[in-house]
């Protein structure tokens, strides 16, 4: 009799969770529906963002992000002087996974940065940027670093911010390796989904931006809530988990990069920290102009918007775009 009540226990917390899974997904999905317009690249259907008018400008957010991290005031800004194309990333925002195995429970399968170089390049090919500045946040950033490596004469100059882009020692922290081994990926993203409090979710989007305050109004409208979806879990911790092999197959071809390339990061980074990657980085590539924030965190788009425009200016200038 005690397995049976067990085994009902069991069965009615796993229906409640999925009842809940359902119910806070479509929650936040209609809190922060897309913001753009979807393009198709070789089946996989892609979100973006585009406003303004000038030379091409594609933006790419970071690990657990969306367009809008972007679109909280910094892409605004910026079209008044670029076309400015913001790209959700596979498995995240509304941009659909480029393999069907990476949405699936049962596998750590996830898109690599090459791969996801592919997929916004052929996005913004579509929507006729042949030759954009590309500009990544952190995970991002190693998307882009990628795509200028991959496809060198589709990029006119990369624009770096606080990417992680050398290997770092160590583990990365529990919640990552867990979330994208096989069997923490099947079990704890669902009950995140279901059950993480709005409180932890607030708590997440601080601890990234430390040391710096959060701006004003960007929790209740940079969808944060979106990462907090099980295929969205899932994607953001595998690709976090399989970025360093990546990293090391893609660093030796750093000294090969013949393009303008402006590196934007803060010293009080403890996320991605500055002396592991952007300052040996900025010195790996040829021509490359680091700017460092002093007391500035993870997020120096925010935190200093002033010096991320300067740094698209300079690359801009630098490519002959302005």
């Amino acid at each position: 009799m005690a397995l049976l009540v067990l085994a009902l226990l069991i069965v009615a917390a796993i229906l409640l969770t999925a009842w809940r899974i359902q119910g806070r997904t479509a929650e936040f999905e209609a809190r922060f529906p897309p913001e753009g317009q979807f393009v198709e690249v070789d089946g996989t259907r892609v979100h973006a963002v585009v406003m303004g008018a000038g030379p091409d400008l594609v933006l790419i957010h970071g690990a657990g992000g969306s367009t809008r991290d972007f679109t909280q005031g910094i892409a605004q800004r910026l079209a008044e002087d670029y076309r400015v194309i913001v790209l959700d990333r596979p498995g995240l925002g509304y941009t659909d996974q480029i393999a069907p195995a990476h949405g699936r429970a049962f596998t750590t399968a996830a898109a690599t940065i090459v791969e996801q170089a592919r997929l916004l390049r052929g996005a913004a090919l579509e929507m006729g940027a042949t030759r954009p500045i590309v500009l990544g946040h952190s995970y991002g950033a190693s998307v882009a670093l990628a795509w200028a490596v991959t496809f060198p004469d589709d990029i006119a100059a990369l624009v770096d911010v606080a990417g992680p882009s050398l290997p770092w020692p160590g583990d990365l922290t529990a919640y990552y390796r867990i979330n994208g081994s096989l069997l923490g990926g099947i079990v704890v993203p669902p009950l995140i989904a279901a059950w993480a409090p709005a409180a932890t979710i607030e708590a997440a989007v601080e601890g990234v931006f430390g040391p710096d305050p959060v701006p004003e109004g960007y929790a209740a409208n940079a969808g944060a809530e979106l990462v907090v979806r099980p295929r969205s879990l899932r994607s953001n911790a595998r690709q976090v988990n399989s970025l360093r092999p990546q990293i090391v197959d893609l660093a030796p071809a750093y000294a090969t990069l013949d393009l303008p390339v402006e590196i934007l990061h803060g010293d009080a980074d403890e996320t991605v920290p500055l002396t592991i990657h952007s300052g040996p980085l900025s010195d790996l590539i040829p021509g490359a102009s680091l700017t460092v924030l002093p007391g500035v965190g993870h997020m120096p788009h925010h935190a200093r918007t002033d010096a991320l425009i300067a740094a698209i200016g300079r690359a801009a200038a630098r490519a002959g775009l302005r």
